[in-house]
C-alpha cells in the first residue's frame, strides 16, 4: 500500500520511478521506469517531488523485474543515468533509508507515526520527534603555487586520487572540520578557507561541502590506515581523479581553473 505522506504531485505530469532492491537501482533500458511501472507489483511507495517535468516515486519491486530492466548499484545507476537526475536520486534513495531505519521510536520502541505535512515521524507513545538524516562532511582542495595536494584511500579504484574529505563532528564548525581533517589526514596547515560547492551524496546521506584552502605549512605525514598516499600535483598534471558525478571531480576542476588564472 502506498505510504500516507504529504503529496504534491501534478496528475497531469508523467510519471518516473526509482525503484529499489536494497542498494540497487532498477533500469529500464538504461533509464528510470516511467508510467507503466505504476502497474508492477511494487511496494512501499513513496512520493518524492516533483523532478525534471515528472512526479517521482520509489518503490521496492516484488518479485522479478520485466525482461527490459536490469539492476545496477546506485552508484553505477548513478553514473549511467543524466546529471540532472542526480538529485531527485539521491533524495529518493534518502528518505527510503529513512523510512526502513525510523519504524519505532528509538526512546520508547513505539511504532512511529508520519507527519502529514513533511517528510518527518513522531512517536504518539513519549513525543519524540524524526527528521531524515543529513551527515555533514567537507571536502578540501589544498594549494601550493599551482599545485593541488590529492590522496588515496585504500578504497579507492586503484590509481585514483581526490581532494581530502572527513565527516563534521559535533559541537564542530564545518571550517573547524577542514582545519582538522586536513591536519590529521596528512598533517598539513592549511588557511585562505573559501567555499565552492555542495552535494547531496546518498551513500546513505552524506552533504558534501567543497571548499578551497591555501597550504599554510607542514610536511606530508599521510594518516595510517585512512590515506594510502598524498602528493603535490601540478594543475597540468594531474593523477586520475573521480569521476565527473562527483562534487570532488567538480572541486578539484574548479579549482585548477581559478589558480590559471592571474592573482594578486
Amino acid at each position: 500500500m502506498p505510504l500516507e505522506l504529504p503529496e504534491h504531485r501534478n496528475p497531469d505530469l508523467p510519471t518516473r520511478w526509482c525503484i529499489f532492491d536494497g542498494p540497487r537501482l532498477l533500469l529500464q533500458k538504461q533509464a528510470l521506469p516511467g508510467d507503466a511501472a505504476r502497474h508492477w507489483p511494487l511496494a512501499n511507495r513513496l512520493f518524492i517531488d516533483q523532478q525534471q517535468g515528472s512526479n517521482l516515486y520509489a518503490a521496492d519491486l516484488i518479485g522479478p523485474p520485466p525482461p527490459d530492466c536490469e539492476w545496477l548499484p546506485l552508484r553505477a545507476a548513478l553514473m549511467a543515468l543524466p546529471p540532472e537526475q542526480t538529485a531527485g536520486i539521491a533524495r529518493a534513495a534518502q528518505l527510503r533509508q529513512f523510512q526502513y531505519t525510523h519504524r519505532f521510536c528509538g526512546h520508547c520502541a513505539s511504532p512511529l507515526q508520519q507527519h502529514g505535512h513533511d517528510q518527518g515521524k513522531h512517536c504518539p507513545g513519549c513525543g519524540q520527534l524524526y527528521y531524515p538524516r543529513l551527515s555533514p562532511a567537507m571536502m578540501v582542495a589544498v594549494y601550493r603555487g599551482q599545485e593541488l595536494l590529492l590522496a588515496r584511500s585504500p578504497h579507492f579504484l586503484p590509481g585514483v586520487y581526490s581532494a581530502l574529505a572527513g565527516f563534521v563532528e559535533p559541537g564542530e564548525t564545518v571550517e573547524q572540520c577542514v582545519h582538522r581533517e586536513t591536519l590529521e589526514e596528512v598533517g598539513v596547515r592549511v588557511k585562505n578557507l573559501r567555499y565552492v560547492c555542495s552535494q547531496s551524496w546518498p551513500f546513505p546521506h552524506s552533504l558534501m561541502l567543497a571548499f578551497t584552502a591555501e597550504y599554510d605549512g607542514g610536511d606530508i605525514r599521510p594518516q595510517p590506515g585512512e590515506i594510502e598516499d598524498a602528493g603535490w600535483y601540478h594543475i597540468d598534471a594531474l593523477p586520475t581523479i573521480p569521476a565527473q558525478l562527483s562534487v570532488a571531480y567538480q572541486l578539484i576542476r574548479h579549482t585548477s581553473d581559478w589558480l590559471r588564472q592571474p592573482h594578486d
